[in-house]
């Protein structure tokens, strides 16, 4: 299953066109359905809004305005506590922790629901000067959010676990399968297949400064969207994160449709300031070779937004 979308092998060739417009139509009509499963248990209380307005990556960047981080699922490492040493030996400032895998159970395999697992967690963090950018509910890459039954339950674990482990952000993937949250001093961050105007459009009819976008340059690229105008229609108040990414292929440093010195120029003229989380972006020759692939990537978008 391809992570941008899932092709209907049924429809006739003479239906494509219609098929795909119906599937659009579909994907939105599911992102607005997702939206409303969240915020119908959104707290409301200005206390809160207030406390989600903190944005930790504006509040966490230290000596560098850009920070670099790695997926612990994309390591292989997910939800391990080897993860850290990993990242640490791949050249990261910090790892983006997945919430656990999903299938069928009624919320995330969470392992970090267990305090003695999040102390082990974060000290190892300490230990090796890493910080955790983010918690992840990557399950959703081949779910349908707005279709699942207990979502609610799902996303609260998600916001206790950020809570517990004083973290800011939660990444939300909706565009897959379903194309939101003010909880105190917390943002959820969702990546959507949409344009930048249609998710625009989306989180201001959500109306909630806890709800932004993680944007992930990889969709962008695939749809032949403008990189730098889906970023500035997004604009810094809107985007909390950022994959730093493509689809599998070549390393960043020979990919040739991804500029990310030009990206950098298009982020600092924003103004914005914040995590680049590299989830692919692996040669394909040799895809299972974490610190080679991931190592590269980090050192490459280090080169880039580290320096200078």
């Amino acid at each position: 299953m391809d992570r941008q979308g899932v092709k209907n092998e049924f429809l006739p060739r003479s239906d494509e066109g219609e098929g795909r417009a119906h599937q659009h139509s579909r994907r939105r009509f599911l992102t607005r359905s997702a939206a409303a499963a969240v915020t119908s248990f959104v707290l409301p209380g200005s206390y809160l809004l207030r406390a989600a307005e903190k944005d930790s990556s504006k509040a966490s960047t230290g000596s560098h305005r850009y920070k670099v981080a790695v997926c612990d699922w994309m390591i292989l490492k997910r939800q391990k506590l080897g993860a850290y040493q990993l990242a640490r030996d791949i050249g990261a400032d910090g790892v983006e922790v997945d919430m656990g895998s999903l299938g069928e159970r009624e919320t995330f395999d969470n392992q970090l629901a267990r305090p003695e697992v999040r102390r082990q967690f974060l000290d190892k963090a300490r230990e090796l000067n890493l910080e955790i950018c983010s918690l992840a509910m990557s399950g959703f890459y081949a779910q349908s959010f707005a279709e699942r039954r207990t979502v609610q339950r799902m996303v609260k674990d998600c916001i206790d676990t950020l809570k517990a482990m004083n973290l800011k952000v939660a990444f939300l993937p909706l565009g897959v399968r379903g194309d939101l949250v003010k909880q105190a001093g917390v943002i959820i961050g969702l990546e959507t297949a949409l344009s930048a105007a249609e998710e625009v459009k989306l989180l201001e009819d959500v109306g909630s400064p806890a709800v932004r976008s993680y944007f992930n340059f990889a969709n962008a690229l695939k749809a032949g969207r403008d990189l730098h105008a889906e970023l500035r229609a997004r604009g810094k108040d809107y985007l909390c994160q950022i994959h730093c990414t493509d689809e599998d292929g070549v390393l960043l440093q020979d990919n040739q449709r991804l500029d990310l010195r030009a990206v950098k120029g298009t982020l600092d003229e924003m103004g914005w300031s914040g995590w680049l989380v590299i989830e692919r972006s692996r040669d394909v020759k040799d895809a299972r070779n974490v610190k080679r692939n991931f190592g590269a990537n980090a050192a490459y978008v280090k080169s880039v937004f580290q320096t200078g």
